[in-house]
């Protein structure tokens, strides 16, 4: 284990997916201060963990009303906790930014939406979040908003889907201008396909495993993989029990490594990285309803940043050469942040 250490603390470590902020607002609402530095970073340093990737995801009961306040509520606290821990943490709006926290020892974390729906339908709105540091572009979660559909975690009725709407076009298009690139992960398939046509730049899903694997629709088929690839993106593995395997047995990071795997066989290790979506520490705020309706419960195939040594063991064994698991734990990522950042 030393070596695997020794390897976490050497290189690059990106998580492109973590629903941070929705924990830390609400903590913070309860007069909590320091929350990333008391509840989450020695997580973060026990892993490696260089940039983290934060979501500013809008649960189902704020809809639609109450969105651009919850998204700027939970940006003011990201700030709120860098004032409070900024020889620790720090907000990364560029590669240069990123460079910076990675040399001065610090957590970087960047923003990204998981669903636009803080935009409601107002372009205007994308500039100001721009400004605030959002970088990331992840169109919708698993609904319907003004830019697109979310594909569903199980079967559903339905009436028509559909894909990128104009609002949709018009904002890929200017989130490209700005310097932000798109997400897929949480798209319908006729969205994805959409995103592909539409996008100019290197998309990526940030937290998606394969559907070959895993039948569930959150997951991209191994056509999508090979588009995505063929547009320089990357798909960042995803930890959640429901997408790693399609039974709760086989559930384990033997089985997360094997879309890992298919991956790196299907269109190389340029393509893969980590979004590992963390999930357990937010059961507390599903509803009761919610959780009624769940079949089947997800969680978290390893427990935190702190254990992401137990995944590097398993990819290790696997003989994978050390360029590419650079690649996996951070370098393909950067690749994107540096192409695409301004």
């Amino acid at each position: 284990m030393k070596e695997i250490n020794d390897m976490l603390k050497k290189e690059t470590v990106i998580d492109a997916h973590f629903d941070l902020l929705f924990d830390v607002v609400r903590q913070r609402q309860y007069g909590r201060r320091k929350v990333i530095e008391t509840d989450y970073l020695p997580g973060f340093i026990e892993g490696g963990l260089n940039i983290v990737v934060s979501s500013i995801y809008i649960d189902g009961e704020s809809l639609p009303e109450m969105a651009l306040r919850k998204a700027l509520d939970q940006v003011s606290s990201l700030y709120a906790e860098i004032d409070e821990s900024p020889d620790k943490i720090m907000l990364c709006k560029s590669y240069a930014d990123i460079m910076d926290a990675k040399n001065k020892g610090k957590i970087g974390i960047m923003l990204s939406f998981e669903g636009v729906e803080p935009l409601y339908n107002d372009l205007s709105l994308l500039r100001i979040f721009y400004e605030l540091g959002v970088r990331v572009v992840g169109l919708v979660w698993s609904r319907r908003n003004y830019a697109a559909d979310g594909c569903h975690f199980s079967k559903v009725r339905e009436g028509t889907r559909g894909g990128i709407t104009d609002f949709g076009v018009q904002l890929i298009e200017a989130a490209e201008a700005l310097g932000m690139f798109i997400d897929v992960s949480h798209l319908n398939d006729e969205g994805f396909w959409d995103v592909m046509k539409i996008a100019k730049k290197p998309v990526i899903a940030s937290h998606s495993n394969c559907r070959v694997i895993t039948s569930t629709m959150r997951n991209l088929t191994d056509e999508q993989i090979k588009a995505l690839a063929s547009k320089g993106g990357v798909i960042g593995i995803n930890v959640a029990s429901k997408f790693t395997a399609d039974d709760d047995k086989n559930s384990n990071i033997k089985h997360l490594v094997n879309h890992v795997d298919h991956i790196v066989k299907l269109v190389g290790a340029e393509h893969v990285g980590l979004g590992f979506d963390f999930c357990d520490q937010l059961h507390k705020y599903m509803p009761a309803k919610q959780l009624k309706r769940t079949s089947r419960k997800s969680f978290d195939v390893f427990k935190g940043h702190k254990e992401i040594k137990y995944f590097l063991a398993e990819i290790v064994k696997r003989v994978y050469k050390h360029e590419e698991i650079e690649l996996i734990l951070g370098k393909n990522f950067l690749r994107i942040y540096k192409e695409v950042l301004k």
